[in-house]
């Protein structure tokens, strides 16, 4: 005769599976492990403690909008040589001749800086004394694809974390009730969840993706966060779950799957309580809206995604991603034969991301978090094609920043006479990596993970601080 079995002995006998939907930071016994994302002391005092990185997919012409060259409105038309990445890799010629284009929009000296601009961008030219120009960044990867990996992740090829990863790996999150790492509308193409992902570091460390480039800002939220059961329903369900996972980490303790598993449903009920408060933007008030531009028809999308990051960051969401893109096979900024369109798409950011650098440095958030504004890379200086648009031009280009101790005001670096590559104090974009991790207080050569024998980190092998660029 079969002996009876308690209903905890059932559950456990009859769910293995189950036991995965543990919820690991809400069992009280001393087998829970260690919540992953908790705060960690950085390496050394950090003068920033979250980034929002503003990702200009396609990448914007930076001798169109922040990089003045004179030389390009005096030889506009001449036929002329330049040394060229794109052209080497599809052709193996070093240089080739292409016709020189000048600047579509005017360029005027802005901010008691006297920094050189042109009305592209005119309310974030409003801004120039709080950014920090680096008109000397290159990189590698001379196609979408690559390049944009390499600005998320450090490599061009291989499967490697994101940034927002490492940086919650490093530094975990201040806000336990919600994602430590958001992408907000992140591009499905040129190596679509892989920017945002966490590859060989824990599970824990993934961004969460809030929508999707080109797609309806209705669905830039976090999905099911309500359901058909009630609170008491909920509850019940949740002390099911807390008796369960104790018993499965006392049958198996250190189990890092289970342990992963576990905490993402920890933090989807704590989400499910805080989330939508976060995430509702009808509780800002009417002059706030239209700082952003929202609900007006260029600039609401955009203003609704900026807006989001301002919460987000309120709330204490460590690392931030805002992509302006859209879902099509040509990625928003990438004007290969109609450069004017680039006025259009300025039109949809500009404000918003204005009005964003407001309303941070008016919460006094701007002093403690870093806003990084760039592409994958920049446009050449002559016409494609002898048409009417730019290539891509990932050896010398233009990115600003703003806050978390970068120092305002500043122009650091240049490239030559026509802006096709950087010459003067260059910066690669393992350096850029490198010196806004030191702003948060971590060391890249410090900040590694040991993974199939080796330690690996963000900046691979290279990578130095530009200490030049700090307050």
């Amino acid at each position: 005769m079969l002996s009876p079995i308690t209903r905890r002995e059932w559950l456990l006998r009859t769910s293995c599976g189950f036991g995965a939907l543990a919820l690991s930071g809400l069992a009280a016994s001393a087998a829970s492990p260690p919540n992953p994302l908790a705060p960690r002391k950085p390496h050394h005092p950090a003068r920033a403690k979250r980034v929002i990185f503003l990702f200009m997919q396609g990448g914007v012409s930076h001798v169109d909008s922040f990089d003045y060259k004179p030389r390009l409105a005096k030889d506009d038309g001449k036929m002329l040589s330049f040394e060229d990445a794109r052209v080497l890799a599809n052709s193996g010629m070093r240089a080739s001749t292409h016709r020189v284009m000048k600047p579509l929009w005017k360029f005027a000296q802005h901010g008691k800086c006297g920094r050189w601009a042109s009305d592209l961008f005119p309310e974030i030219n409003k801004h120039v004394d709080d950014l920090c120009f680096i008109h000397s960044l290159h990189t590698e990867g001379v196609a979408h694809g690559p390049a944009t990996l390499f600005l998320h992740c450090g490599s061009t090829t291989f499967i490697r974390p994101s940034m927002g990863s490492w940086v919650l790996y490093g530094l975990g999150t201040e806000n336990q009730n919600l994602p430590g790492f958001v992408s907000i509308a992140p591009s499905a193409g040129n190596g679509g969840p892989r920017n945002y992902g966490n590859a060989f570091l824990p599970a824990v460390y993934q961004g969460t993706a809030l929508g999707k480039a080109g797609g309806p800002v209705s669905e830039a939220t976090i999905r099911n966060l309500t359901g058909p059961l009630s609170a008491a329903s909920q509850q019940a369900r949740i002390e099911l779950l807390r008796e369960i996972h104790a018993e499965q980490l006392k049958r198996s303790p250190g189990d890092a799957e289970l342990e992963a598993v576990a905490s993402s449903y920890e933090l989807a009920w704590r989400m499910q309580n805080n989330a939508p408060d976060v995430l509702d933007l009808a509780r800002e008030n009417k002059e706030t809206l239209a700082l952003y531009g929202i609900n007006e028809k260029r600039t609401d999308a955009f203003g609704r995604q900026c807006l989001m990051a301002r919460r987000l960051c309120e709330a204490g969401v460590r690392f931030i991603q805002v992509t302006y893109g859209d879902s099509s096979a040509n990625p928003a900024w990438d004007q290969h034969s109609n450069l004017p369109k680039h006025g259009d798409h300025a039109l949809a950011v500009d404000r918003p991301i204005a009005g964003l650098l407001t309303d941070l440095k008016r919460r006094g958030l701007l002093e403690d978090t870093i806003v990084w504004w760039g592409g994958e890379f920049g446009r050449t200086p002559y016409a494609e094609k002898n048409g009417t648009g730019r290539d891509h031009n990932p050896g010398g280009f233009t990115v600003w920043l703003a806050g978390g101790g970068f120092k305002p005001g500043y122009a650091h670096g240049a490239t030559d006479d026509f802006g096709a590559l950087a010459v003067t104090d260059k910066v690669h974009m393992h350096d850029l990596h490198a010196s806004i991790l030191a702003l948060l207080g971590l060391d890249h050569e410090k900040l590694t993970f040991r993974y199939s024998g080796r330690d690996f980190r963000l900046t691979d092998v290279h990578g130095r601080v530009v200490k030049q660029l700090f307050a």
